[in-house]
């Protein structure tokens, strides 16, 4: 069994309005080649909707303002990972067509197919892929490790709520820093 590291929905749309810093970024890399050093798959979560959004119901409020703005739709640069985590060491770009990193990706069978039975999580938002991610990979089972200051969310309350007290009933979580692959 293994350990695989998700970064995710750190793409285009969602950096910028995420407020993610050039320090940001820094962290995030070194997170990633610190998982590469340790021949730790890193899988690059995305979400993207193919155009006209068929995958999207009008009962889905997050994604109906999604489908309204006109941003997210595939081929499109707010779909595209951050250049800086596309290093050509074997990364993995999973698209998703909800929030969960799970749901509408094809995550279940690449971890399957890998071996895999621990994620270290870290993305944007707190409040959206990571808290949805991490409660679906616990009722799968799955050993968490959230690497909280590569999380970031732009309500920081909820952010330190789901760090300091939700996050730690599923999971360690750590800082970039201090996580030993």
């Amino acid at each position: 069994m293994g350990t695989a590291l998700l970064l995710m929905d750190i793409q285009h749309g969602t950096t910028s309005r995420y407020g993610a810093t050039p320090e940001y970024f820094d962290r995030v890399v070194a997170a990633q080649a610190k998982a590469e050093d340790a021949n730790i798959p890193v899988i690059l979560v995305r979400v993207g909707f193919d155009p006209g959004y068929p995958e999207v119901s009008d009962r889905n409020k997050s994604f109906t303002a999604v489908k309204k703005s006109g941003n997210l739709v595939l081929g499109e640069p707010s779909t595209e990972v951050e250049p800086r985590l596309l290093r050509g060491k074997g990364e993995l770009v999973v698209t998703k067509k909800r929030i969960s990193a799970f749901a509408g990706s094809d995550l279940p069978e690449v971890l399957r197919a890998r071996d895999v039975d621990h994620l270290v999580l870290a993305g944007i938002a707190t409040g959206g892929v990571v808290l949805s991610t991490i409660r679906q990979a616990a009722d799968l089972d799955y050993q968490l490790t959230v690497l909280s200051d590569l999380c970031l969310d732009l309500d920081e309350e909820v952010h330190r709520v789901l760090i300091e007290k939700v996050f730690p009933r599923h999971g360690d979580v750590v800082t970039s820093a201090t996580w030993a692959p």
